[in-house]
């Protein structure tokens, strides 16, 4: 038998048959439409980017939960959910929303050692980063403050929240938008969709690939206060996961020559005063990013670090000031092969 003969015509039809499989693939992943939304939420925007076989636009029922999901958790919507249990000691849930975010809350409040705490609402509107507009309040009131900031007296159970202290209260900004792009995220899976890209106040999932049919990119921002929103200080390649950064180089106010920044210390009750500027975290769902995130800024470098080596399943891009103006980064190990530039 003439081997050559047979690999030499073996050879040419698997060469065609991998170019007609990569077409197929590419024509199925182009079959459906590119959608593309852009609107309004929890102050800020949102972008949706996602592939539907039949071409459906969903902003309309979108909106819709984020109306409902705002008013469930928005604490500048007088009559939303959380609003009514600030004001009064028990609430009964009227939208899954408000006792889904408790539970999960309650979990990373434990996993950061309290660094991560949403009874801080006091202590926010103290420092003037809340709807109330008060400002630099003094030792003694922020002592008596801590007093009401004890997230474990927050009491809940499938129907209803209680808090012990009547002038305790609850803030979800911290992690109100990472869930909500979680929320939106899946209501797209939930109706087939595969190939997905949910960004709120740049807080993300990306699932699948774009519509080049590469792995979605996203911008990490340079911490200045002076920078716009395209100053990218390093692009990263999402590969079905999520993204949440925190930061304290936008939000803050300088009174009497002295900086105060939105991020409250929770232990001490005083606004942070860190190396670091930036922290962007990775993980498999954003309402875990945008908690995880905002408790880094709390623990600083140092504590964050550990954080990460204790708990290998997320990765994260922090960006630090060395103390002469001159900005350093720590990434995790994992973040290598995802990096652009």
């Amino acid at each position: 038998m003439n081997t050559n003969f047979f690999r030499g015509r073996l050879l040419p039809l698997l060469l065609v048959l991998v170019i007609f499989l990569v077409w197929k693939l590419r024509q199925d992943h182009q079959k459906g439409k590119w959608i593309s939304l852009v609107g309004e939420t929890m102050g800020t925007t949102y972008n949706i980017k996602y592939n539907h076989d039949k071409g459906s636009n969903y902003q309309v029922s979108i909106d819709s939960l984020l109306k409902v999901f705002n008013q469930s958790l928005s604490t500048y919507i007088p009559d939303s959910e959380i609003s009514q249990f600030n004001r009064d000691s028990i609430f009964y849930f009227e939208s899954p929303f408000f006792p889904k975010v408790l539970q999960r809350a309650r979990q990373i409040h434990q996993q950061t050692q309290g660094t991560f705490n949403p009874a801080v609402m006091p202590l926010v509107n103290a420092w003037g980063f809340g709807p109330q507009q008060n400002q630099l309040p003094d030792s003694a009131e922020v002592d008596s403050i801590l007093q009401l900031t004890d997230f474990r007296s927050i009491v809940f159970d499938d129907t209803r929240v209680t808090k012990l202290n009547h002038n305790s209260q609850l803030d979800f900004s911290a992690i109100a938008k990472g869930y909500g792009v979680d929320i939106v995220a899946d209501f797209l899976r939930n109706r087939g969709i595969t190939h997905l890209f949910v960004e709120i106040g740049g807080e993300v999932v990306a699932q699948g690939k774009n519509d080049q049919q590469q792995i979605w990119t996203v911008g990490i921002n340079a911490p200045h206060p002076s920078s716009d929103l395209e100053s990218i200080q390093v692009v990263i390649r999402l590969d079905d996961r999520a993204l949440a950064t925190s930061g304290n180089y936008r939000n803050f106010y300088i009174k009497n020559g002295k900086k105060y920044v939105h991020t409250i210390n929770p232990e001490t009750g005083y606004p942070i005063e860190q190396s670091l500027l930036s922290a962007s975290v990775f993980a498999d769902d954003c309402i875990t990013a945008d908690a995880i995130a905002t408790a880094f800024m709390v623990m600083g470098l140092d504590r964050a670090k550990k954080f990460l080596e204790d708990n290998p399943k997320l990765e994260a891009y922090l960006i630090y000031s060395q103390g002469n103006g001159k900005l350093l980064t720590f990434f995790t190990e994992g973040m290598k092969e995802y990096i652009v530039q």
